[in-house]
């Protein structure tokens, strides 16, 4: 087992397509990502890209302290722990040493599935972003749930309700072609496999506890009325929608 197909079989685990930071507008993310590309360049590790607004944008619904705090420390911290699995990992399939597989292997579905979820949080946010999605998202929304409203409610609901730490996913089932919405509790656990999200909220406290403190259902609705970023969500869609063919 080489390293290139442990980032390959990782990005498989979290039901992530490969290349999916491409589609969010990060450079090189199809390559860090683990893209099926025959190339005889070594393996770089992956890197914390910048966040695509400044540390005040979003104010007043999530706070500059609380978003330097997460993208520089928390974020960070998975991009850290991605490398050292995969290092680790590596380092077991030149000395035969199998043994420590199993546990290197989980802690990169941890450390990878955080790394994904939060590039993909910090896109689905924009400043001035929330309201009613237009385009594709809308349609598709409206076929499934009967009208946006009641998609947010489900969406603010299953979010809100996440045991402990998670996320809220909107994501697209490409076997089904529809919109499910799930709530993640164990990030490294795939509730659908090779589903691919669209729209993911961290309810993980960190997340919001220095503004919101205990009052996750707030900080959801403050997510999803003022900084959902629905341009993005829009773009992952026919992306996924694309690869489907």
């Amino acid at each position: 087992m080489t390293d290139s197909i442990t980032r390959r079989d990782m990005l498989k685990h979290v039901g992530l397509a490969a290349g999916t930071l491409a589609v969010l507008g990060h450079e090189n993310a199809a390559g860090e990502m683990g893209e099926a590309v025959e190339t005889t360049d070594p393996i770089k590790p992956y890197t914390l890209g910048p966040l695509p607004y400044g540390y005040g944008a979003l104010a007043p619904h999530i706070d500059q302290r609380t978003l330097r705090l997460h993208h520089d420390k928390h974020h960070a911290g998975y991009v850290k722990g991605l490398n050292a699995a995969l290092d680790k990992i590596a380092a077991a399939a030149r000395t035969s040493d199998t043994a420590s597989v199993k546990y290197w292997a989980r802690d990169a579905a941890f450390h990878g599935s955080g790394h994904v979820l939060h590039t993909l949080y910090w896109a689905n946010m924009a400043p001035g972003g929330g309201g009613r999605p237009g385009g594709r998202v809308e349609k598709m929304i409206a076929r499934q749930y009967g009208c946006y409203d009641a998609f947010a409610s489900i969406f603010a609901a299953t979010t809100r309700s996440v045991p402990g730490s998670g996320w809220g996913v909107l994501s697209l089932e490409p076997a089904g072609g529809r919109l499910v919405v799930t709530g993640v509790e164990k990030h490294e656990n795939v509730d659908i496999i090779g589903a691919v999200p669209l729209l993911v909220c961290d309810v993980w406290e960190h997340a919001y506890y220095l503004k919101y403190q205990n009052r996750r259902g707030d900080y959801v609705d403050a997510f999803m009325e003022h900084l959902v970023n629905w341009d993005a969500v829009n773009r992952r869609l026919a992306e996924a929608s694309y690869r489907r063919r």
